[in-house]
């Protein structure tokens, strides 16, 4: 069973609803001891990393998650949820992660080294190449995923950069692993055949009650 954690700023409907299309049993909570009982738990979320930490702080699920995670059993961050797991943010003033994970959230430049100009937010489909090898790429082919994000984490270890994407003339880290703890920037919900696969793939690491590196 996948928990989903509801802290009040994550994308419920549409991940709830890619678990149903792939008949994975789950639950949406803020119910810290039901959580705790999860197999996995998804972290979704969108908006300001800043007010995300602070529900997180306020709510004691900070503390809930890093619990989940020394049982050893998986986590999966979505887009901001993804973000969360790292040290700090730069957004909105530097604020503390939950520091699972080694690197921190910076602004997507908006312009390259050679003066072309970006938008951000980084909005659309964009390529993502798999970088070191892990067991949620495993027969998965490369493919085009879909972005919402103005911030990426800077300094991943290249042991922890499953997968990356290219824009405004820095790596974007869309796949982060490192032990039972998962990253995706990218909406997997709303990536097409990739996202469901790479969803699919974490799901079964749950169901089976493998590591996912």
């Amino acid at each position: 069973m996948i928990g989903i954690v509801d802290y009040g700023m994550g994308n419920l409907f549409s991940v709830s609803k890619a678990l149903e299309r792939l008949n994975v049993p789950y639950f949406i909570s803020d119910n810290k001891e039901k959580l705790l009982e999860a197999d996995g738990l998804l972290l979704p979320g969108v908006g300001a990393f800043r007010d995300a930490m602070e529900l997180l702080k306020e709510t004691s699920l900070d503390e809930t998650i890093k619990s989940f995670v020394q049982k050893g059993k998986p986590l999966l961050g979505i887009c901001l949820g993804m973000q969360l797991l790292f040290e700090s943010s730069e957004e909105n003033g530097k604020v503390e992660g939950l520091g699972l994970l080694s690197g921190d959230a910076v602004r997507i430049p908006s312009r390259d080294n050679k003066g072309k100009e970006y938008k951000v937010p980084h909005m659309g489909w964009n390529f993502v190449s798999f970088q070191t090898p892990s067991s949620i790429t495993a027969n998965v082919k490369e493919d085009y995923v879909y972005f919402v994000h103005s911030y990426y984490i800077k300094d991943v270890p290249n042991e922890n950069l499953v997968g990356s994407a290219e824009y405004a003339g820095v790596t974007i880290p869309a796949i982060v692993g490192s032990g039972t703890i998962l990253g995706m920037q990218f909406h997997p919900e709303k990536s097409g055949e990739l996202g469901m696969k790479l969803f699919k793939r974490f799901t079964d690491l749950v169901q089976q009650s493998e590591v996912i590196r």
